[in-house]
C-alpha cells in the first residue's frame, strides 16, 4: 500500500492509535507505577506485546512487503488486532484490581497506575476500532478471519486461556473425575479452536483432506455439547453442599488483593458459559456458510 494511500486510510490511524495508547500504558507502568506483584508482568506483556506486532503490521504495509509474509495477510492483521484487543481489555481489568484495590493512598505510585489503566483502556477501544474497520462486510471477499466465525475463534480461544489461568492457581480440578472432564473440555477445544486459527492465518486449509467449511461446523456442534456440559457440571462440583465445605464467599475474599481462590471459581463458571455462547454463536454462522453457500 502507497504511503499517501496508507496515511489517509482510517485502519491505519486506527493502528497508530492503538500502538501509541499500548506503548503509554507500558511506559508508564514501567517508569512509576512500581510493579512487584508477577501480575504486573503480565500486564507489561500485554502492552508490549500489542505494540510490537502493530509496529510490523504497519512497517510491513509500509513498505509494501505483504506478499513476502510468510503468512495470510488477508488473515493475520486481523487476527493479530483482535487479539491486542482481549489483551489490553485483560490488562485493563487485572491491572487495576492488582494495583489499585485496596491501595489507600494518593502518591505518584497511584497516579501512574491510573494513567496506565486509561491509556489501557484507551487502547483496547483503539484496537476494537481496528477490527470493526477491518472485518468482512456483506459482499466482501476476506480471509476466514475477517469473518464472524473467525473473530469468534480468537475469542474463543482467549476466553480457554483465561479459563486455565483460574483453574491452575491454585489448582481446581483435581478433586472430582467430573472436574477432570471439564479441564478436557477447555483443553480439546482450545487445541481445535488454535489449530484452526494456525491453518487459516497460514494458509494450510486447502491441503485439508476434507472439506474445511464442514469440518468447521462438525467441530463448532462438538464444541457447543462439550461446554454444555461443562457449563453444567463445573458449577454443580464447585459450589454444591454435596461435593464441598466451601458453598458461600469467604469473608477474607473482600479484602485480598486481585481474585481470591473463590472469587476464580466464580470466574470459571461465568467463563465457561460464555465460551457456550461463543460456540453457540460459531455453530449458527458456520451452520449458515456451509448450507447457504450449498
Amino acid at each position: 500500500m502507497p504511503l499517501v494511500v496508507m496515511h489517509s486510510s482510517p485502519l491505519f490511524w486506527a493502528r497508530l492509535a492503538a500502538m501509541v495508547l499500548a506503548c503509554v500504558a507500558f511506559s508508564v507502568a514501567v517508569h512509576g507505577a512500581n510493579l512487584r506483584h508477577g501480575t504486573g508482568d503480565w500486564c507489561l506483556f500485554c502492552w508490549g506485546f500489542s505494540f510490537v506486532g502493530t509496529l510490523l503490521v504497519l512497517l510491513v504495509e509500509a513498505f509494501g512487503l505483504q506478499a513476502r509474509a510468510p503468512v495470510s495477510w488477508k488473515n493475520f492483521p486481523i487476527t493479530f488486532a483482535c487479539y491486542a484487543s482481549l489483551l489490553c481489555l485483560s490488562a485493563s481489568v487485572i491491572f487495576p484490581l492488582y494495583f489499585l484495590k485496596g491501595y489507600q493512598r494518593s502518591d505518584r505510585t497511584r497516579d501512574y497506575r491510573i494513567v496506565a489503566t486509561v491509556f489501557s483502556c484507551l487502547a483496547t477501544v483503539a484496537y476494537l476500532t481496528e477490527v470493526s474497520i477491518s472485518k468482512a462486510r456483506p459482499g466482501e471477499v476476506v480471509g476466514y478471519m475477517a469473518t464472524v466465525p473467525g473473530l469468534l475463534k480468537v475469542c474463543e480461544t482467549f476466553v480457554a486461556c483465561v479459563i486455565f489461568v483460574f483453574i491452575s492457581d491454585p489448582v481446581s480440578y483435581d478433586r472430582h473425575d467430573a472436574l477432570k472432564w471439564c479441564l478436557a473440555v477447555y483443553c480439546v477445544c482450545f487445541i481445535l479452536s488454535a489449530a484452526i486459527i494456525v491453518l487459516c492465518v497460514g494458509e494450510c486449509t486447502g491441503c485439508l483432506p476434507f472439506s474445511f467449511a464442514r469440518f468447521l461446523s462438525a467441530f463448532a456442534l462438538l464444541a457447543v455439547l462439550m461446554y454444555l456440559s461443562a457449563a453444567i457440571i463445573w458449577p454443580v462440583f464447585q459450589f454444591d453442599s454435596k461435593y464441598t465445605r466451601q458453598t458461600s464467599r469467604p469473608s477474607s475474599c473482600s479484602s485480598s488483593p486481585g481474585l481470591c481462590p473463590w472469587d476464580k471459581l466464580v470466574a470459571v463458571a461465568v467463563l465457561t458459559v460464555v465460551n457456550f455462547l461463543l460456540y453457540l454463536a460459531d455453530l449458527v454462522y458456520s451452520a449458515r456458510l456451509v448450507f447457504v453457500s450449498v
